[in-house]
C-alpha cells in the first residue's frame, strides 16, 4: 500500500506542476501583445491543460486516500 501512497503523491505533484505551468502560459499570453483572437485561442488551450492538470491532481489524491485507507 505504500506504493499507492507514493504513486498518488507523484501524480498529485505532476498535476500541481502542470497547474503552475498553466498560470505561466496564461501570463505569457496576456503579455504577448498579440491580437485578441489569438490570445483567446492560447487561453483556450491553457484551459484544456488546466482541466487535465486538475484531473491528474485529483486522481493522485484519490490514490493517496485509497492507499491510506487500505494500509
Amino acid at each position: 500500500m505504500e506504493m499507492l501512497i507514493w504513486g498518488g503523491a507523484v501524480l498529485t505533484m505532476i498535476g500541481v506542476s502542470a497547474l503552475f505551468w498553466c498560470i505561466i502560459l496564461a501570463m505569457r499570453a496576456r503579455k504577448s501583445g498579440l491580437p485578441e483572437d489569438e490570445i483567446k485561442a492560447q487561453l483556450q488551450r491553457a484551459v484544456i491543460l488546466n482541466l487535465a492538470a486538475l484531473a491528474v491532481s485529483g486522481l493522485g489524491l484519490i490514490v493517496v486516500i485509497a492507499g491510506v485507507i487500505l494500509s
